[in-house]
C-alpha cells in the first residue's frame, strides 16, 4: 500500500513563520492571529497584495528551515515504515517565486526535509526518489496517479475536488484549524495522530 502527502501546510506547518516574518517586516501589527490565513488577509486589505507575494518567496525559500512539522507527521512516517507502509510526498510548487529573489523553492524543499530527518537512515528513512515536486497542479494530480497511491492527503479541498484526480485514490483533508467543517466529500482528520487511528492503523490492518 503507498500512501501520498502534500507538502506545503500538510507536512510544514508555516503559520508561525509567516506570522512572525510579517510582523518583522512591518506589514501586520503582533495583534493578528499567527496564523498564515490571517496574515494573508490583513495584508490583502491593507494593499500589500505584492509584498505578500514576495513573503510567501522569502518563506519558503531563504527561510524554510525555520518552519515547523505538523506535530505528529514524523511520528506517522515512522509507524508507516515500521508497519511496512510507503509514503511519497507529491508537491505543486513553482521552480521560482513570483515576485522577489529567484530562490530555489524545490531545492529550499529537499533542505526542509534533509533538516528534519525524513530522509535520516537512522529515522524516518524516507527515499529522496519518493519526493515529487511538480511545477504545474495538472502535473500533481498525474504523478499521484502515475505513483499508484491508495490514498492521499492534502490540505486544499479544492485539489482533491479536481475533476483530474484519479477516482482510484480515497481522499483526505487535512484540517488542522478547522477550515471546512462541513466538508463531506472526503475524509477528514484535523491532525496526523487522527490520521494514524483512522487511516493507517485501519489501512495497515487491511494489508
Amino acid at each position: 500500500m503507498l500512501i501520498g502527502v502534500d507538502f506545503d501546510n500538510t507536512i510544514v506547518s508555516y503559520d508561525a513563520l509567516f506570522h512572525r516574518l510579517a510582523v518583522e517586516q512591518g506589514h501586520i501589527g503582533p495583534e493578528v492571529p499567527a496564523t498564515k490565513e490571517q496574515v494573508r488577509d490583513t495584508m490583502r486589505r491593507a494593499g500589500r497584495e505584492d509584498a505578500w507575494t514576495e513573503l510567501q518567496g522569502y518563506v519558503y525559500g531563504a527561510r524554510i528551515c525555520e518552519a515547523s512539522a505538523f506535530p505528529g507527521v514524523k511520528e506517522f512516517f515512522q509507524t508507516c515504515r515500521a508497519a511496512g507502509v510507503e509514503i511519497c510526498i507529491v508537491s505543486h510548487k513553482t521552480k521560482h517565486p513570483f515576485r522577489g529573489p529567484a530562490y530555489d523553492l524545490h531545492r529550499a524543499a529537499l533542505d526542509w526535509l534533509e533538516h528534519n530527518g525524513f530522509f535520516d537512515p537512522q529515522g524516518i528513512d524516507l527515499p529522496r526518489e519518493s519526493v515529487y515536486l511538480r511545477t504545474t497542479l495538472a502535473d500533481k494530480l498525474r504523478q499521484i496517479g502515475d505513483c499508484g497511491c491508495a490514498h492521499f492527503i492534502d490540505d486544499l479541498p479544492e485539489l482533491l475536488s479536481e475533476p483530474a484526480f484519479p477516482v482510484a485514490v480515497e481522499r483526505w483533508l487535512f484540517d488542522p484549524n478547522d477550515h471546512h467543517p462541513h466538508e463531506a466529500r472526503f475524509a477528514r482528520a484535523g491532525s496526523w495522530r487522527e490520521l494514524d487511528e483512522r487511516l493507517l492503523r485501519v489501512a495497515g490492518s487491511c494489508r
